[in-house]
């Protein structure tokens, strides 16, 4: 349950706000020195050591903020931790598509928001999706920057559930839960000298493998949809 939500916490801000950094990167800023000092640091963000972002999260949301060692806080890190890879991967699936795409569009009277959105953005979906999902991957198995901020090893409880029985039916008390991830399950199952335990942890693993699997299937997935409608 700790994984599930935190990975839908970095979903939800990861993929919007790369997407929307891509896109203007590509199309509407302008080509100067600022934009390539951006362009490098980006690209080099996406090899930066995990650990890296998991002291500037404790530094900056935990001590600075004041946000707590949560889920929210989990998602975060995660989020900066691949938001440089769909960065990446939104500006190369837009750099794909034929500038003669751009040229019709424009010639039929679209503005560049229309163009963008109705015809770029939809023709860039699978290498988007793409980028996404390896994004996630990478972030579902890191242990470095979610215990740099506090998570736990050992939990007994689940975080409150995000569905509720009463109006509204959304709750977001789960936001500000503690919280563990199938990784430090494993390190902390693995590390101790009892059998079960190992036993637990290759178990954990092939849940965390499963999770991961079933990512990428569905990214394949809905890919394959897209490229046959396009």
């Amino acid at each position: 349950m700790g994984t599930s939500l935190v990975m839908i916490v970095t979903a939800a801000l990861a993929i919007p706000l790369g997407v929307a950094a891509g896109v203007y990167l590509e199309e509407y800023a302008p080509k100067n020195w600022v934009t390539d000092v951006i362009e490098i640091n980006v690209t080099n963000l996406a090899g930066v050591p995990s650990i890296i972002y998991g002291l500037l999260a404790l530094g900056l949301f935990v001590y600075g903020l004041n946000m707590g060692q949560t889920i929210l806080v989990a998602g975060m890190v995660l989020a900066l931790l691949i938001l440089p890879i769909v960065i990446v991967a939104t500006r190369e699936g837009i750099r794909s598509l034929p500038q003669s795409m751009r040229e019709g569009s424009y010639a039929l009277g679209a503005d560049q928001w229309q163009t963008v959105s109705r015809h770029i953005l939809p023709s860039a979906r699978p290498a988007i999706l793409t980028g996404a999902i390896v994004g996630l991957s990478r972030a579902i198995g890191e242990t470095a920057p979610v215990i740099t901020i506090g998570a736990l090893t050992f939990i007994a409880f689940l975080p409150p559930s995000p569905v509720q029985d009463t109006i509204p039916f959304i709750n977001f008390d789960w936001l500000e839960s503690p919280f563990s991830l199938l990784p430090i399950q494993m390190f902390n199952w693995i590390s101790r000298p009892q059998a079960s335990f190992h036993v637990n942890a290759a178990a954990a693993g092939l849940v965390l493998l499963s999770m991961t699997l079933l990512m990428n299937s569905v990214a394949i997935y809905i890919r394959y949809r897209l490229r046959k409608v396009l």
